[in-house]
């Protein structure tokens, strides 16, 4: 029986939150590099088999170099770099950081594609950057104990994202999706693999920590590409991206009841501009 497309959003936006409790858990035993080569490997595992039953085998082979540079950028890269970045941060505070991803992929695609860029557009980018540095300038401590350097870890894990979605229009745009989130989850397992044997934790990771790094692969990697893909060929690609729009919501939530984290004033205001600026740089606010 089909679920309601309102519970599919909700549900993948719940997934997705979660995936900065997981990864929290998950690093502070196993280390950012082990996490995030856990993670993709999970993912790689349940994709790579669904992918082949497909039979998209010679089409992930035609387009290997493409799909190893997306991997890069889509997942080993920005999971490194948050899992780094939560070892010092909040779930909450990195969640709003990610919702940043449309603002740096407008850039990108202005600056890469030559995509058009209207008054309005520009606009909402310089809205939501203000809301980075509204919600980041009290953060910017770069001394010892600060958490400067993490806040700029998420910014970067953001900044890949958005290369990663031009890199895809350029590049991959008639590739099944199936074939893109299997095949740059391998890449991307591929790509961490030596990490993640050079910095694995010298002390067993307790049974929590390796649930956390199993969930975080297998829900909101594996089954959150699924669900996405699901989402997008029911309701189209723009709509289904507002799921981003959700997901600090979760974040916040899972990490007040469950890690006991605050919600700031600061956190609060911050996010609202950011989610006004990136629904004034994507159109979806005229």
């Amino acid at each position: 029986m089909r679920m309601p497309l309102a519970a599919e959003f909700l549900l993948l936006a719940a997934l997705w939150g979660s995936s900065f409790l997981f990864m929290m858990l998950g690093a502070a035993e196993f280390g950012p590099w082990a996490t995030a080569g856990m993670r993709v490997s999970v993912a790689a595992a349940v994709l790579l088999p669904l992918l082949l039953l497909a039979g998209h085998w010679r089409v992930l082979r035609q387009h290997a170099g493409a799909i190893f540079v997306s991997g890069l950028l889509s997942s080993a890269l920005p999971f490194a770099l948050f899992a780094w970045a939560l070892l010092s941060i909040s779930t909450g505070l990195s969640a709003i950081l990610n919702a940043t991803t449309p603002l740096f992929g407008a850039v990108v695609a202005w600056l890469w594609l030559r995509e058009r860029l209207p008054a309005g557009r520009a606009l909402g980018l310089a809205v939501g950057f203000a809301g980075v540095l509204l919600l980041s300038w009290p953060k910017a401590d770069f001394g010892g104990g600060g958490t400067g350097w993490a806040v700029l870890a998420c910014l970067g894990a953001t900044l890949c994202y958005g290369l990663a979605a031009s890199h895809h229009r350029r590049y991959l745009s008639e590739v099944p999706p199936l074939v893109i989130a299997g095949g740059s989850q391998v890449a991307a397992a591929l790509a961490l693999a030596l990490p993640m044997a050079w910095f694995w934790p010298a002390q067993t990771p307790s049974l929590g920590a390796w649930g956390a790094v199993v969930a975080v692969g297998l829900l909101c990697s594996a089954l959150a590409y699924l669900l996405f893909f699901r989402l997008i060929a029911r309701a189209g690609a723009s709509k289904a991206l507002t799921v981003t729009f959700l997901i600090p919501v979760f974040a916040l939530l899972y990490g007040a009841l469950l890690l006991g984290e605050a919600v700031t004033l600061s956190m609060v205001v911050g996010g609202a501009v950011i989610l006004l600026g990136v629904l004034l740089a994507t159109g979806a606010l005229r």
